[in-house]
């Protein structure tokens, strides 16, 4: 199996899935715009990867769920969107982008860098369990000798091990997989986007996503869109453009183009 297998890093550790929030922030960011600035200029732009569906990439076929929301919140305010693509190792102020999708729904996570959106995802950590695996709903229900796969130093790999359940570190989520799909393992706590899209694309494989950490609050999140150096104005317009997409099915018909559930926040 390809290492190269996209399933960014996450918070905690564990694979902070491939947001824009993972990207560093300095204090002193470079500007950004406020809705009248966005207006004026006639454009809005977001930071994305070029690189790393299901998330965002620059294939014209197979942009990603993070570009399409993201188009479409700028067809919503009536502009076009650019796109800033950046890396996880580049700061976000370096290209001085506006937007950025995926952003956990936490203020004191981006200590007032950010102004963020209504939440529109209900994101994290899931279980991907083997063929032959026995259904379960939550990690608790998960039996002695039943092997997880996690990566090392992950959150996931803390809490399974608290809980007394097997686990197994690695450091690569392809081989991971690939030992879940062989049947070396019973399952693999990974990003629930990125397991999902594998899962859509390898259909023969078997494998099927549970959202078994829902009850660990440290590995389900919910996310927004994170605005940079805007204004309660810009907020309330993309806001107003979310609400459509969550009343009109939007986003549900964008993630499952890439097999990922739209899972609405409460």
């Amino acid at each position: 199996m390809n290492r190269s297998m996209n399933m960014p890093r996450m918070r905690g550790g564990f694979a902070l899935a491939c947001t824009c929030a993972a990207l560093s922030l300095p204090a002193q960011d470079a500007d950004a715009r406020t809705l009248a600035e966005v207006k004026s200029l006639s454009a809005i732009s977001m930071c994305a990867n070029r690189d790393a569906l299901p998330y965002a990439s620059n294939k014209p076929d197979a942009p990603g769920f993070q570009i399409e929301i993201g188009r479409a919140i700028a067809e919503g305010l009536g502009v076009p969107l650019n796109i800033e693509w950046i890396l996880p190792r580049r700061r976000a102020n370096v290209v001085n982008c506006d937007m950025m999708l995926d952003s956990v729904n936490d203020p004191e996570v981006h200590e007032g860098r950010l102004r963020l959106s209504r939440p529109y995802q209900k994101s994290g950590v899931a279980l991907g369990l083997g063929r032959d695996a026995e259904p379960i709903g939550d990690f608790k229900e998960l039996k002695k000798g039943q092997k997880i796969g996690v990566m090392v130093s992950s959150y996931a790999g803390m809490v399974l091990g608290k809980a007394g359940k097997s686990i197994s570190p690695y450091a690569f989520q392809a081989d991971l997989v690939e030992d879940v799909v062989k049947g070396e393992l019973y399952g693999a706590a990974v990003s629930t986007a990125a397991m999902s899209y594998y899962i859509l694309q390898h259909p023969e494989s078997g494998l099927r996503l549970v959202n078994a950490f829902d009850s660990e609050p440290q590995l389900t999140w919910e996310v927004s869109v994170g605005l940079r150096k805007s204004d309660q104005a810009l907020v309330d317009a993309v806001n107003e453009v979310l609400d459509r997409m969550l009343a009109d099915g939007s986003l549900t018909r964008i993630y499952a183009k890439y097999g990922v559930e739209h899972r609405r926040p409460q």
